[in-house]
């Protein structure tokens, strides 16, 4: 109602000085006639009535037909529908003008939208690229403070609901230091840093400034690589390399000895040649035993920021290893021991790899518990965890070394352990599969009365919570 008042007033006012345009010269002529006495006044007022009225005739239709059109065009920007014509419209026929006019709007309008549903449509497949982006990929403005976040990057920066400081997310010094400096002018940095949670991994930042204008006024796009394999995999060669070299020595100088002393002076001694080829022998194993840890240990090194995704059933793979280690218990008279009542859930891991954890432990239960003694592996839960606790009846360890045992090659009585076959990485191997599987390992040990280890792990459901609430 109020719009069609509106049309009303605005097509009045534009009759009145066109009627006044469209009546002028006729006015003139009638005071013309009137002042040189050609006509009475009565004829004079009837004149100009009959112009005024003739004025208004010819421009009502026109007065009409255009304000309706402008209040036309100006409903289109509250048209929600198709192209159909506004209610005001209905007048545009006094004058097939305005009917063209409006026509010819109607094919405007319907090709700019045409338009802007193609850029709206383009805006839409750049959005979904850029979400399904398989890198993390995050956009800053000039004030440092992130402003979009695909969805990879939630993982470092949460969702991104408004605008906030790069530094709530991302504390470290490096790389704020690379986003300041491409802010300032830099065309472009790349620098490395490193991530303590959930789990440490090294990261490699790539910046770049943003020239054009954005819409949502990113001044600079980063883009985060995972380079943690790779940095691992140079300080893992180098590790193996010094760790190895240390670790090998000794028996490969014994076995340099003993090959001597049979080419040398024993070469003819059939005694001495059977004692020492069963030392060479242990020595040859010792050392294969060592590869193979050292292996092991870089494979899970490697892949050891990466979540694994199976589910496990825990008590089949303790029933397995602890059948595997029954022979090998039975030669020193121990038993072997499995209380497993309580585990009721999976657990999100590699079977093999908590196999490995398993085996680990009862073989070292076996090296160092007593004869004739019990190895009881038990289960018990503590909130959304699953613990697995592996005791044996041993001589236990001093609380000093218990900080240190899963370091590599940290041995408490190292004769000891080299006498008996340990390597020294067992441990180390454990903590690394845990760590992959952001477990745990508690150790607690009682000299003279023996040492238990526990292995905490996530029951499935809880496990995939808590890594969704992270990301």
């Amino acid at each position: 109602m109020q719009a069609g008042r509106t049309a009303m007033g605005r097509s009045l006012r534009a009759l009145l000085p066109v009627a006044l345009a469209l009546a002028a010269p006729g006015l003139i002529v009638v005071a013309g006639l009137l002042a040189f006495d050609a006509i009475g006044k009565a004829a004079a007022f009837a004149g100009i009535c009959a112009v005024i009225g003739s004025a208004i005739a010819i421009a009502a239709p026109a007065a009409l037909s255009f304000g309706a059109l402008v209040s036309a065009i100006e409903s289109l920007g509250r048209e929600t529908g198709t192209d159909t014509a506004p209610p005001a419209s209905r007048r545009l026929g006094f004058m097939p003008a305005a009917g063209a006019i409006w026509a010819a709007v109607l094919r405007l309008r319907r090709a700019w939208r045409g338009r802007l549903m193609a850029v709206s449509a383009n805006l839409d497949a750049t959005e979904a690229v850029i979400a399904r982006v398989p890198e993390p990929l995050i956009l800053i403005d000039r004030n440092r403070r992130i402003v979009r976040a695909n969805l990879a990057a939630t993982e470092f920066v949460g969702s991104i609901s408004e605008p906030r400081d790069v530094a709530a997310s991302l504390r470290n010094p490096v790389l704020l230091g690379a986003i300041d400096a491409v802010l300032r002018g830099d065309a472009a940095r790349i620098v490395e840093f490193e991530i303590a949670l959930p789990v440490a991994r090294v990261l490699e930042a790539r910046l770049a400034r943003i020239e054009a204008p954005s819409p949502d006024g990113a001044a600079a796009v980063l883009t985060l690589h995972d380079v943690t394999a790779s940095r691992r995999a140079e300080q893992m060669r180098a590790d193996f390399v010094a760790n190895a070299g240390h670790e090998l020595k000794t028996p490969l100088t014994s076995l340099v000895g003993f090959i001597e002393t049979l080419l040398g002076p024993a070469r003819d001694d059939a005694a001495a040649r059977q004692r020492f080829l069963g030392i060479m022998r242990e020595q040859a194993g010792r050392m294969a035993r060592l590869v193979d840890d050292l292996l092991s240990l870089s494979r899970i090194e490697l892949n050891e920021h990466v979540l694994p995704t199976s589910q496990v059933a825990l008590e089949p793979v303790i029933e397995q290893v602890a059948a595997a280690l029954e022979l090998r218990a039975a030669g020193r008279q121990m038993r072997i021991v499995l209380s497993l009542p309580q585990i009721q859930a999976n657990v999100v891991g590699d079977a093999d790899e908590l196999a490995q954890v398993f085996q680990n432990l009862l073989d070292n239960a076996i090296k160092y518990g007593r004869p004739q003694t019990e190895i009881t592996v038990s289960a018990r839960a503590s909130g959304a965890l699953l613990g697995i606790v592996v005791s044996d009846r041993g001589d236990g360890i001093a609380p000093e070394h218990l900080p240190r045992l899963t370091e590599r090659f940290y041995r408490v009585d190292s004769a000891r352990s080299r006498e008996l076959g340990g390597t020294g990485l067992g441990l180390a191997i454990v903590k690394h599969i845990l760590n992959r599987h952001r477990g745990r390992l508690d150790i607690d040990s009682t000299p003279g009365t023996g040492s238990t280890f526990t292995v905490w792990l996530r029951a499935a459901n809880a496990a995939q919570n808590t890594v969704s609430a992270a990301y």
